[in-house]
């Protein structure tokens, strides 16, 4: 792909923790600091977020806070009832059910855009990844024995 756009080369990035390879935006093409969008990026952003909630909650302010917080919890959890389902939540008949990885569609449409050259909508690539997601792998096939493979009714 990259013989075809040489231009695409600049936003040809290394990830700063695993190393892979992988496309970004060009307006990102000259930073050598990030992270690649399968698992890196929430993996940093995520211990980054726990070592902030851990000072802050060994902070007297935070340890009062805390204590306020598990109170409020348990006085709650005593009043509530289990709570009743929605008919809302529920999924409509026939409708198909794919989680979707947001970073990852978003590295999809970033990655697809550079290709095309031109903005592909986020409703374009949800679109294609359900179309893809909704066929059968190869692994799906019945498995045939070797007697069905023949007809036992009849002699050779």
């Amino acid at each position: 792909m990259l013989k075809d756009k040489p231009d695409l080369r600049e936003c040809l990035k290394r990830c700063r923790h695993c190393r892979i390879f992988f496309l970004t935006h060009p307006r990102n093409a000259g930073r050598n600091d990030l992270r690649c969008p399968f698992g890196c990026r929430q993996a940093h952003r995520k211990e980054n977020a726990r070592r902030r909630c851990d000072e802050y909650y060994r902070s007297s302010a935070g340890k009062i806070k805390k204590r306020l917080l598990n109170a409020r919890r348990s006085e709650r959890n005593l009043t509530l009832n289990a709570p009743k389902e929605s008919k809302e939540d529920s999924p409509a008949p026939g409708a198909l059910e794919i989680p979707l990885d947001m970073p990852i569609i978003i590295h999809i449409r970033t990655v697809t855009s550079l290709i095309e050259e031109r903005i592909v909508p986020l409703e374009d690539i949800l679109c294609m990844i359900r179309r893809i997601l909704r066929q059968l792998s190869i692994g799906k096939r019945k498995k045939m024995v070797y007697g069905d493979a023949c007809d036992q009714s009849r002699s050779p």
